[in-house]
């Protein structure tokens, strides 16, 4: 026989929205049974939170410097009322979960915070004794793990950089008919010369922009220029494996130095000797004699091209950059390596060093590096990354050190602290391929307060500091590194 059927009652359909707010509506009556209103405060955290301030602020300020210091008794009935008094200044954090401490066991367990409490021998922290001292009343090593301890902020050790005026580009010139390669100025600061793919060189007016002369004799583009400080001549290089003395009083070729084996890239004299220097695609660092033309030294020992050089008065006087991420220091009285550096990961293709200071610093794909001379140790990285092939870089007396990359991208550093405060694009001129907004070279002029750049659209721009610009206008946005890598 069949049990009965319990018949089961209806369910309300009730749709996702509703439940929410239902709740919702549980949630809010449970935890918030007084709406729109702030709970009340507490007079006990108040009054804790009071003591902590003006102990933080005032504590070390005390008057005991005009008193004479107190005897051992004195000492140690001024320790007893001070710990007596310890507990209304103290901070009763929370316990872990469970305990469950009478109130005399949780002033024990309480952070006394406040520099008087401080033991000896303990060194302070910030000037003039400012600090906060933490110290367990109980005495035990552990460390409670629902505890946080308070502790002053430490101050970064990575230098704040100096604030510098934006830099905006002011003239466009054009005038090449190729890719514009290479960039050297006058010592007397009147004119700059520029090298192109277009196998010529022109002399322009600094002031003004315009073209002044134009040199032929090179069949090849042209990598490397230099104006000689105590000569009228200037020296060229190219991929033709030429590298030329330029009378510019005859404004005529009047010694070419034969030896390379392929395209010469660098180009640098010395600033004390009559002594030139040129590296290229035969991986040699070569060291010429300008008014023999005679082949001093071939610096050989990287295995790539080498493709950015600079020569110092004093050791080492030679500093190559190479296309196998190695940085080699010589020594000009034997010919030989002093130092190599593999702190680069990628080809090593333009470096700066710093007219005042003992350093220099070398730009590859991977990153910025700054080093020291004479030895080479390693600054530190830039702290950023422009992630492109940079091909050019300079730097002027007052820190300003600028990069430029394949992509058109120039950034501006700090040179102190490897601060990027600007990020410029260079525009392409009209009629031009987007992807012909590439810097091949930089330099500034003798003062530091222009910079030139020489694009792969065959224009020349001229870039200078906005005179508008302030810190209020343009604040100042660094962040110290948390890791400082040492490599």
């Amino acid at each position: 026989m069949p049990g009965p059927v319990l018949e089961m009652e209806p369910v309300e359909p009730q749709s996702l929205k509703k439940l929410s707010f239902k709740s919702l509506k549980r949630a809010l009556d449970l935890f918030s049974p007084v709406h729109g209103q702030i709970a009340p405060p507490d007079p006990e955290s108040k009054k804790m939170r009071m003591n902590f301030k003006l102990n933080f602020e005032y504590g070390g300020a005390s008057g005991s410097e005009n008193q004479p210091p107190p005897r051992k008794e004195d000492r140690s009935l001024q320790n007893q009322g001070q710990q007596a008094a310890g507990a209304s200044n103290a901070l009763a954090l929370p316990g872990p979960e469970g305990s469950r401490n009478p109130p005399m066991e949780k002033s024990q367990n309480a952070l006394t915070v406040g520099p008087s409490l401080r033991p000896q021998g303990l060194n302070e922290v910030g000037p003039h004794g400012r600090g906060t001292a933490i110290i367990s009343a109980s005495g035990s090593s552990e460390r409670n793990s629902s505890t946080s301890a308070i502790m002053e902020r430490i101050p970064s050790r990575w230098p704040r950089p100096v604030w510098h005026a934006p830099w905006k580009n002011y003239r466009v010139i054009s005038g090449h008919l190729g890719w514009v390669r290479s960039i050297a100025f006058d010592p007397s600061n009147q004119w700059f010369c520029t090298g192109s793919a277009d196998r010529t060189i022109k002399i322009w007016d600094l002031a003004s922009g315009k073209l002044k002369l134009t040199l032929t004799g090179h069949i090849e583009q042209i990598r490397g220029l230099a104006v000689s400080s105590k000569h009228t001549y200037m020296f060229s290089a190219g991929d033709d494996k030429q590298v030329k003395c330029w009378d510019l009083e005859q404004n005529k070729v009047i010694r070419s130095y034969h030896g390379h084996l392929s395209g010469v890239y660098c180009l640098a004299l010395h600033p004390t000797i009559d002594i030139l220097l040129t590296g290229g695609r035969d991986s040699v660092c070569r060291v010429w004699d300008i008014r023999s033309k005679m082949q001093i030294y071939a610096l050989s020992g990287h295995d790539n091209t080498v493709c950015s050089v600079f020569a110092r008065p004093t050791d080492p006087q030679v500093v190559t950059g190479s296309h196998d991420t190695t940085i080699k220091f010589w020594d000009l009285r034997y010919g030989k390596t002093m130092t190599t550096l593999t702190n680069h990961k990628k080809s090593v293709r333009a470096m700066a060093l710093h007219p005042k200071e003992n350093c220099f610093a070398s730009a590859s794909a991977d990153n910025i590096k700054k080093f020291q001379l004479p030895r080479g140790e390693f600054l530190h990285n830039m702290l950023s990354q422009q992630k492109t092939i940079i091909n050019t870089m300079a730097v002027n007396e007052e820190g300003v050190m600028a990069t430029g990359g394949d992509n058109g991208s120039l950034w501006f550093w700090d040179w102190r602290s490897g601060h990027n405060f600007q990020q410029a694009q260079t525009i392409v001129q009209p009629g031009s391929l987007e992807s012909e907004a590439g810097i091949y070279a930089l330099s500034y002029d003798i003062t530091g307060s222009r910079l030139v750049s020489c694009e792969a659209d065959k224009t020349i721009k001229m870039w200078k500091e906005d005179e508008l610009a302030t810190p209020e206008t343009h604040p100042l946005n660094f962040k110290p590194p948390k890791d400082i890598r040492r490599f």
